[in-house]
């Protein structure tokens, strides 16, 4: 029975993204691990952009650095 917990930021992800996103993980555990997709759940976590850090810095801060050129 396995679960699987996405994390995303919360930046309008549609509800038909998400769809594709469940559908594609529980294709993905039927083909790789034979799982049963009746029993595979998954569930999207939706995390506002200042709650989240990458690389000691909020996400907002820390993408400035990838459009920026060194």
């Amino acid at each position: 029975m396995p679960y699987v917990n996405i994390k995303i930021t919360r930046e309008g992800a549609t509800t038909d993204q998400k769809a594709s996103l469940i559908k594609g993980v529980t294709d993905l555990l039927v083909t790789v691990l034979d799982k049963n997709p009746a029993t595979t759940f998954v569930v999207i976590d939706e995390v506002a952009m200042e709650d989240w850090g990458v690389g000691g810095l909020p996400v907002a801060d820390y993408r400035k650095t990838l459009s920026t050129p060194s």
